[in-house]
Protein backbone atom coordinates (compact mmCIF):
# COMPACT_ATOMS: atom_id res chain seq x y z
CA UNK A 1 0.00 0.00 0.00
CA UNK A 2 3.23 2.47 0.84
CA UNK A 3 4.19 2.46 -3.10
CA UNK A 4 0.36 2.69 -4.26
CA UNK A 5 -0.01 5.62 -1.96
CA UNK A 6 3.22 7.01 -0.74
CA UNK A 7 3.43 9.17 2.49
CA UNK A 8 -0.13 7.90 2.91
CA UNK A 9 -0.08 5.16 4.97
CA UNK A 10 0.76 5.71 9.10
CA UNK A 11 -1.93 4.01 10.62
CA UNK A 12 -4.56 1.43 9.96
CA UNK A 13 -7.32 3.91 8.80
CA UNK A 14 -4.86 5.67 6.30
CA UNK A 15 -3.69 2.01 4.97
CA UNK A 16 -7.81 1.01 4.94
CA UNK A 17 -8.41 4.38 3.04
CA UNK A 18 -5.23 3.52 0.18
CA UNK A 19 -6.72 0.65 -0.25
CA UNK A 20 -10.19 2.21 -0.95
CA UNK A 21 -8.49 4.86 -3.55
CA UNK A 22 -7.06 1.92 -5.52
CA UNK A 23 -9.54 -0.96 -4.99
CA UNK A 24 -9.84 -1.37 -8.86
CA UNK A 25 -5.67 -1.22 -9.59
CA UNK A 26 -5.72 -4.13 -6.44
CA UNK A 27 -8.77 -6.29 -7.66
CA UNK A 28 -7.30 -5.86 -11.56
CA UNK A 29 -4.02 -7.12 -10.13
CA UNK A 30 -5.62 -9.75 -8.12
CA UNK A 31 -7.55 -10.92 -10.75
CA UNK A 32 -4.75 -11.32 -13.43
CA UNK A 33 -2.45 -13.14 -10.81
CA UNK A 34 -5.65 -15.83 -9.85
CA UNK A 35 -5.89 -16.73 -13.22
CA UNK A 36 -2.50 -17.78 -13.50
CA UNK A 37 -3.27 -21.09 -11.39
CA UNK A 38 -4.91 -22.01 -8.32
CA UNK A 39 -3.67 -21.87 -5.07
CA UNK A 40 -4.31 -21.77 -1.38
CA UNK A 41 -2.97 -18.07 -1.50
CA UNK A 42 -1.91 -15.06 -3.61
CA UNK A 43 0.81 -12.68 -2.72
CA UNK A 44 0.36 -9.05 -4.74
CA UNK A 45 3.95 -7.32 -4.73
CA UNK A 46 4.54 -3.93 -6.26
CA UNK A 47 6.18 -4.90 -9.58
CA UNK A 48 2.76 -6.95 -10.24
CA UNK A 49 0.97 -3.01 -10.45
CA UNK A 50 4.11 -1.41 -12.36
CA UNK A 51 4.60 -4.35 -14.86
CA UNK A 52 0.55 -4.80 -15.53
CA UNK A 53 1.47 -8.72 -13.95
Amino acid sequence: MKRLQPGACHDEADFLNAFDRNRDAICATAAKVYVRGSRGSYDLVASQFSKGV
